[in-house]
């Protein structure tokens, strides 16, 4: 089990684990273009199928397409065998379709986002120097502040 696995389970035991889309998929990408070529109809054919697929909360079928694939050399059977590895060891991880219909955003861009706003816009302008102390309050009052929940956080500051 991968570390940030091991600490998601420990810490937000409730919490719906996923793997990024977008990760998931550049595997395929990889894999395909070593099994057919770096360019070509065969390649795209291929790759969009097992999006299609994926996204469509099918893994099962990508890694049945996976295993079809026949490798060119031994170093791209074992990259094959890699990624038939991290597919199986995910698939729990990758039911895409479950999730977007509860709403939810299955690629890490929008976080990405967010914290590049959160962070970023506050924390990483010129001459800022931070400890972690400071750094953690003041991302708690701009997470408020963002979230509309500004007057709630300091009802709460003066009733404790």
């Amino acid at each position: 089990m991968s570390r940030i696995r091991g600490l998601g389970e420990e810490h937000f035991s409730h919490a719906i684990q996923m793997v990024d889309l977008f990760h998931a998929l550049e595997y395929l990408w990889e894999i395909g273009k070593l099994v057919y070529g770096p360019t070509g109809p065969a390649v795209t054919r291929w790759f969009q199928r097992q999006k299609d697929e994926l996204k469509a909360g099918d893994g099962r079928k990508v890694m049945a397409a996976i295993k079809r694939l026949t490798p060119p050399n031994p170093s791209v059977g074992e990259a094959v065998e890699k990624t038939l590895g991290y597919f199986e060891r995910n698939e729990g991880r990758m039911r895409y379709a479950t999730w977007v219909a509860q709403g939810l955003f299955v690629g890490s861009g929008v976080i990405e986002a967010g914290c590049r706003t959160l962070v970023g816009q506050r924390l990483k302008q010129s001459g800022m120097r931070w400890t972690v102390k400071g750094a953690n309050a003041i991302l708690g009052l701009r997470c408020c502040q963002i979230s509309g929940r500004w007057q709630e956080f300091w009802e709460n500051r003066v009733a404790a």
